[in-house]
């Protein structure tokens, strides 16, 4: 317990950094993503997967250039359903919701770090957004109550998480008969090495935490998912080179759209 704790409390208190740096960008484990250079906002996000159209949608201060993907594009969202965002640091991709469902809609975010939510809630009360909600809380242990949103979405969050095979069990409670998973995420396709999974930077960084594919495919069968589709980005290795330059990360771990229904 205490070296999750120790776990939990190191990429708190980087994502706190990175919610403090604002749209400078840069993700859990330093500048430039686990680089060394600062970040270009927008051509990081558009090698996510976000086009203009997408980032005029939002407010300024909540791309901060952080994700693996644009888990928005393959929801398939509907006017009037409700979302919830696994981990919604700023509110980028909350804001992103918020345009597909409407004012009939809600979206709400969940993160673990304060100055996160604290951002979020500034960019939503500065654009008016009053069906946009964030709630403080772990992605374990969602406060969200049974059967209540339509999809769920999360970037580059999952892998974060301490108890995945938990997070998608609770993902599982909180959607509604026939509701959907929409989640961009880092995956372990070779084994990691024994010093990336044991540097706090690199779990961070979302790399060291990255779970294998087929585990991924048995929690969320466990939990109670259909429909199971696990795809690789068809750029994972450039997003993936771009965040640790020269240390081949590429070769054990990628950038997946991960999908899934529940039953009803």
């Amino acid at each position: 317990m205490k070296k999750k704790e120790e776990i939990r409390g190191f990429i708190r208190k980087n994502y706190k950094a990175v919610a403090l740096k604002g749209a400078d960008g840069g993700c859990g484990c330093g500048d430039g993503c686990c680089g060394t250079g600062p970040v270009d906002i927008q051509g990081t996000s558009a090698s996510l997967g976000y086009d203009e159209k997408d980032l005029a949608q939002i407010p300024g201060g909540a791309n901060m250039g952080l994700g693996c993907g644009n888990p928005v594009a393959i929801a398939g969202l509907k006017e009037g359903e409700t979302v919830l965002d696994l981990g919604s640091g700023g509110g980028m991709d909350c804001f992103l919701a918020r345009s597909r469902v409407g004012e009939a809609g809600h979206v709400i975010g969940v993160d673990m770090t304060p100055e996160m939510l604290e951002l979020a809630r500034k960019n939503a009360e500065e654009s008016g957004f009053a069906n946009v909600e964030f709630r403080l809380g772990e992605i374990e242990h969602l406060p969200v109550a049974d059967a209540s949103v339509d999809v769920v979405i999360s970037n580059c969050v999952i892998n974060l998480a301490l108890d995945k095979a938990q997070v998608f069990k609770d993902a599982y409670r909180v959607l509604k008969a026939g509701g959907r998973l929409s989640v961009s995420d880092v995956v372990a396709t070779a084994p990691l090495p024994e010093e990336v999974q044991r540097s706090l930077e690199m779990v961070a960084g979302c790399i060291g935490g990255a779970a294998y594919v087929e585990e991924i495919r048995h929690m969320l069968e466990a939990a109670g998912f259909v429909d199971i589709r696990l795809t690789p980005k068809d750029n994972s290795r450039q997003i993936l080179e771009s965040w640790v330059p020269g240390h081949g990360v590429e070769e054990y771990v990628a950038s997946f759209m991960i999908e899934a229904r529940k039953e009803g």
